[in-house]
């Protein structure tokens, strides 16, 4: 019976390490990042699609090399569109491409950063966005800010890839509503939401060297937007 018992511990065991790493394997599912309430209306949006001419800037330190970016034309094949976009691909024809010469080796960073802070609605529960690496293992950030105006990084994955990518990254929820990335506050207001600012590449000492390119395309959100599609339209509207 003890025999028994024991190998039947040993099957759970193995089970639930199974499920773990294949539910390991996906991207994050955002039903799952801060799930506390069965009230939720997830919704995955456009945040920019790299189309505007000089709505990107780049910077690297003077001392460690020159950058430039600019728009091609370009798409992943492996893309597929919001459904609010379907019939529309005419509109979604270019990528935003950035190219680094550094001086020598060394720890180093650039930043691509929007022309001013975008907004997403809601509670923002992942944030993706499609890169062209050029197998290059420097690893990339999204830089957001939050309610409160405070800055924050996410790690949204390493560059050590050839080819197009999909990159995904987790919100992680605050614990108390004041400490960490804070999305809304009762106290202050009705508006929910994030901003991101840019991306931040910090670059492998061993491989920043020469010419370095990458291209990004298709940044998207997934976010809760309950609170604002089932606002009363007899509630007033704290924002005076």
């Amino acid at each position: 019976m003890k025999k028994l018992l024991a190998l039947c511990s040993v099957a759970v065991l193995f089970a639930g390490i199974s499920f773990a790493q294949n539910n390991s394997l996906g991207e994050p599912d955002p039903e799952n990042v801060g799930a506390d309430s069965a009230m939720a209306s997830l919704r995955e949006v456009s945040v920019d699609k790299f189309e505007r001419e000089g709505s990107w800037n780049v910077h690297i330190s003077s001392d460690d090399g020159v950058i430039a970016g600019r728009l091609f034309q370009g798409s992943p094949i492996m893309k597929e569109p919001l459904e609010e976009d379907e019939g529309k691909e005419d509109e979604d024809t270019q990528v935003y491409g950035v190219k680094v010469s550094f001086f020598r080796r060394g720890i180093n960073s650039f930043t691509i950063k929007s022309g001013r802070p975008m907004p997403i609605e809601g509670t923002v529960k992942t944030i993706s966005l499609w890169v062209c690496g050029r197998n290059q293992s420097h690893d990339m950030y999204v830089l957001v800010q939050d309610y409160f105006g405070s800055n924050f990084e996410l790690y949204l994955g390493n560059l050590g890839f050839s080819g197009w990518k999909k990159l995904t990254c987790v919100v992680p929820p605050s614990p108390d509503g004041e400490h960490g990335i804070v999305q809304s506050n009762a106290y202050f207001g009705d508006k929910p939401g994030l901003r991101i600012i840019g991306f931040r590449v910090d670059c492998n000492p061993v491989q920043a060297k020469g010419k370095f390119y990458m291209y990004l395309d298709d940044l998207r959100a997934v976010t809760d937007l309950y609170d604002i599609e089932n606002h009363d339209e007899d509630d007033m509207v704290d924002n005076w």
